[in-house]
Formats: C-alpha cells, sequence, structure tokens
C-alpha cells in the first residue's frame, strides 16, 4: 500500500509538473515598452509581476529606452510588426500616433467611455474622440512649489501661499557676491523646464485670462492677462531687484538640489529624485494664489495604448495588462514607487493621500489644474523660450515679445490642424 501511495504521489507530481510546463509552453507573451526613468522602471516591474501572478498564462516582457531615443525607437518598430503590444505615450502625442496608425482604440466593452468619464479625473478625456477612448493613465501629474526648508528658516520667511508672498520670501532668499552677482537664488526660473506651464496655465489664468480657445486650437493670450503674466514673470529676473537668473547652474533643478535656490516649481515626478539627495532638507506647497485667492495650476500624464501591432490573442492580453495597469491597486503602487498621482480620484482623494505633506499639494492640485492640448509640445515650449529670449537679449518690450510669440504659435498651430 505504502508504495502504490508513494507511486500515485509520483505520477501526480510528474502530471502536476507536465501541467505547469505545458501552461509556461503556451503562456502568451506581449511585449511593454517605455521610456527610462529609474522609478518607473521599478514600479513597473512591480506591476508586472502582480499582473503576471494573476494571470499566469500570460507573460509581459518589458523594454525601456533613453527618453531622447524613445519616440524613435517606436516609430520604427510598430510598422515592421515589431515592438510593444503595449505602449507608453505622452498625452501631447496622441494624434500623431493615431495619425501614424501606432495604436488603436480601447474596446468598449472593457472600457466604456461614460465609465471612464466618471471614474477617472477630467483631464484623461483629451484622450477620447467620439464614444472611445484610445488611451488611459496610471498615473497624472501637476505642479506645486518644492522649497527648501534651510534657506527659509534662515531668511526668516514661510512658505508663501499667494503670489505676492512669492516674490516677497524670493527676495529674502536671494544671494549675492561683493560685484553683485547673484550666488543664491530665491526662485528658480526657465521655460525649459515647468514654467512654459505654470505661465500658460498658471499664471495667465490667474491675471484674468485664458491662453487658448477653441480646444487649444486658438491662441488667446496675447491680451492683457497675459501681458500681465509675462511681464509677472520675467520681473524675477529683469525687474529692478532680481530674485533668480535664467541659467543659475544651468538647470532650474539642478540648482535646487544643490542648495543653491530657495524655491524650485516642479512636477510630482521630481519627488523620488529629490527624496535621494543627502542633507537636503525641502517641502512642497501649492502653488500660491492670486490676490483674490484663486488658484490654477497644468496637469499632464503618460498615457498606456495598445499598439496596431496586437492582434489575436496577443491583443486580448494586452486588453487585459491595460485593464490592470489602470486599475486602483496599481495607482497606489505607482503613487508610492514614482511619485506619480492616481488617475481617479477615488485613489488620489482618499484623507491619507490628499493630506500627505508631500503628494497631498499635488493632488490637491489636480482640482484645479488645466491640461494643454499640445500639437507639438516642443515646439510650442521653445516659442516660449524664445519669447523670453527677446526680451532679454533684444531690448524688446513684453507686449511686442509675447505679440510675436502667439503669432508663430498660431501659425503652429493651423499648420497642424489643416494638416
Amino acid at each position: 500500500m505504502k508504495i502504490k501511495r508513494l507511486r500515485a504521489l509520483a505520477l501526480a507530481s510528474a502530471t502536476s509538473v507536465a501541467a505547469l510546463a505545458g501552461s509556461v509552453a503556451n503562456a502568451v507573451e506581449i511585449e511593454y515598452w517605455q521610456y527610462f526613468f529609474d522609478a518607473r522602471v521599478t514600479a513597473m516591474e512591480q506591476l508586472i509581476e502582480g499582473f503576471e501572478a494573476a494571470n499566469p498564462d500570460i507573460t509581459v516582457k518589458m523594454t525601456h529606452f533613453p527618453y531622447a531615443d524613445y519616440r524613435t525607437k517606436v516609430a520604427a518598430a510598430i510598422p515592421a510588426g515589431e515592438g510593444p503590444d503595449v505602449v507608453q505615450l505622452f498625452y501631447g502625442w496622441l494624434n500623431d500616433y493615431v495619425e501614424a496608425e501606432l495604436i488603436q482604440p480601447l474596446p468598449a466593452d472593457v472600457f466604456p467611455a461614460d465609465r471612464i468619464d466618471e471614474e477617472f479625473f477630467p483631464m484623461v478625456q483629451a484622450m477620447k474622440e467620439g464614444d472611445q477612448y484610445w488611451a488611459l493613465p496610471t498615473a497624472v501629474r501637476s505642479l506645486a512649489l518644492f522649497y527648501n526648508e534651510r534657506l527659509m528658516e534662515e531668511a526668516g520667511v514661510a512658505p508663501p501661499t499667494t503670489l505676492d508672498e512669492l516674490m516677497s520670501a524670493a527676495a529674502a532668499m536671494t544671494k549675492r557676491d561683493g560685484a553683485g552677482n547673484i550666488t543664491q537664488v530665491g526662485m528658480t526660473a526657465g521655460m525649459t523646464a515647468q514654467d512654459h506651464h505654470w505661465w500658460r496655465e498658471g499664471l495667465v489664468r490667474q491675471m484674468g485670462g485664458e491662453p487658448y480657445l477653441d480646444d487649444y486650437k486658438t491662441v488667446n493670450y496675447n491680451t492683457e492677462a497675459g501681458l500681465k503674466a509675462l511681464e509677472f514673470y520675467t520681473n524675477m529676473f529683469m525687474g529692478d531687484e532680481p530674485v533668480t537668473a535664467i541659467g543659475f547652474m544651468d538647470e532650474p533643478q539642478a540648482a535646487f538640489k544643490a542648495g543653491r535656490a530657495g524655491m524650485h516649481i516642479d512636477g510630482s515626478f521630481r519627488i523620488g529624485a529629490l527624496a535621494d539627495i543627502r542633507g537636503l532638507k525641502w517641502g512642497v506647497t501649492e502653488l500660491p494664489a492670486n490676490a483674490e485667492g484663486e488658484r490654477s495650476n497644468y496637469s499632464s500624464y503618460w498615457v498606456n495604448a495598445i499598439t496596431t501591432k496586437a492582434e489575436g490573442e496577443k491583443y486580448d492580453a494586452a486588453v487585459k495588462f491595460m485593464d490592470y495597469v489602470t486599475s486602483d491597486e496599481a495607482m497606489q503602487i505607482w503613487l508610492d514607487v514614482v511619485g506619480e498621482l492616481p488617475a481617479k480620484p477615488s485613489v488620489g482623494m482618499t484623507e491619507k493621500n490628499a493630506n500627505d505633506p508631500v503628494f497631498g499639494p499635488f493632488i490637491r492640485g489636480l482640482e484645479y489644474a488645466h491640461t494643454t492640448k499640445f500639437a507639438d509640445e516642443s515646439g510650442q515650449r521653445q516659442l516660449m523660450v524664445e519669447m523670453v529670449e527677446r526680451m532679454q537679449l533684444q531690448g524688446m518690450s513684453a507686449a511686442d515679445s509675447l505679440a510675436q510669440a502667439a503669432e508663430a504659435e498660431q501659425k503652429l498651430l493651423d499648420a497642424y490642424y489643416t494638416k
């Protein structure tokens, strides 16, 4: 009897091993691509592990590339029938990906538009065309004001709540050498970083304007409000008592990381990078309000989409993976690991998350955030850089430079939407 039992156990074990081997052999493998950012890779590894545990018949292979090469790699791979089945892309690239037939719409039975409209923060509706969504984010981003706690304490100032307080605190934390050269900025500045977003969706609106009309197809900042916003911004480094300098330590974030800047406006994605800097004591607060207490913010996000390469069983597996990476569970993991904000209020606006001293200011900022629909994000950013450079290097007036920027951006938008 004992021998028979041992033989039965051995046979059962062999059968289980064979079944497992067969299951592994028959597993569907899909590819996921994203650009390389250390925390994002770590978070996705956790998500893939959780997804595969729940779906043992599916394996997910992740590939990542440096940001500079990413769009080129995707554009070359998919038309050749290679590369990702699920791809990460910046929300501002959606039109280009759809036009190039790199991605396909999400199936309405799994991703019904009315449910997504209800469950996600409103800014994700930029991914919708008619009654179907093309892509969805796991996380979204907003801006907030980082501040150096040591420099604030040294200057005897507190985190600002208004734009006037921002300028006063920046002035108190600015230092100069004997020749009058700035050695420590009270506030960072640079349209190449996040300031072009702050100017468009923050300052222009706080000055009483609206930066664009017609679903972001018409430039509308060449107005009195736009001029006030530009003069406020450039006064930080071109006024009688500058509190910053364009190009100080090359990049705004570098100056803050080095402890040479009192305040810095940046996105929630910066949290992880700052957390690892030894000796840097920093805090976060919401973007300052105007004199009437009105706030405005900018929100952006990276989305995931199913590529046109995914067909048959790979398509079915890609749909399941998309469903998982846009779940509440996945969003909380992404918040904890990357520091980017949940795309659903059900996760983001919990008491714990909304009141978190680090994440909270960004999450609360989503309630009054606007998402710029870019035709060419890098091209439109460059026009803001040039708008400031004309004033600095050529002595052009704010009004003239603003008008020139608006005219150039409208031409860019007209060319894009006509095409």
